[in-house]
């Protein structure tokens, strides 16, 4: 079958990606007995109103496969570039075999690099990475974040 790739508005996909995020989160989720999965909609929403948001999607005969969501804005640091920093990105596990995550990467890169983008940032869980495709789309490991859970 034949996968299309897409930029769509978050009101017209928010639906099929609910179902979708369910089994992100219970697949790559850590801590998840002390964090509950419970999206910020309305957050969502006005990134999307501030020209914040982006939302890319694969489909397969019109269904939802995969998304790949980031948020675009001048860095704090460097305000005189844009950056799209990667919120989410998920492909149906039946999907993850042969180009489709690259397929939607690109996709993704290619329709940021029109909108001015400057530098695409990609996080990956260090249980579920998927760094070697990373590397070989060109992206390059500079930075390290660390987690602690601090609350009672």
């Amino acid at each position: 079958m034949t996968v299309s790739f897409a930029q769509e508005f978050l009101d017209d996909v928010v639906d099929e990606i609910k179902p979708l995020l369910v089994l992100h989160w219970a697949e790559i989720a850590v801590r998840q007995d002390k964090i509950k999965l419970n999206p910020d909609w309305p957050k969502y929403e006005a990134l999307e109103a501030q020209g914040a948001l982006r939302i890319f999607t694969a489909r397969e005969l019109g269904q939802l496969v995969g998304y790949f969501v980031t948020i675009v804005g001048p860095g704090l640091h460097y305000k005189d570039h844009l950056f799209a920093e990667n919120d989410v990105i998920f492909l149906k596990s039946s999907h993850r075999r042969g180009l489709t995550g690259v397929k939607l990467i690109k996709f993704a890169e290619a329709c940021l690099r029109q909108d001015g983008v400057s530098v695409l940032q990609i996080n990956t869980k260090t249980h579920q990475a998927f760094d070697p495709i990373l590397q070989r789309l060109g992206f390059e490991c500079f930075e390290r974040n660390y987690s602690k859970w601090i609350s009672d």
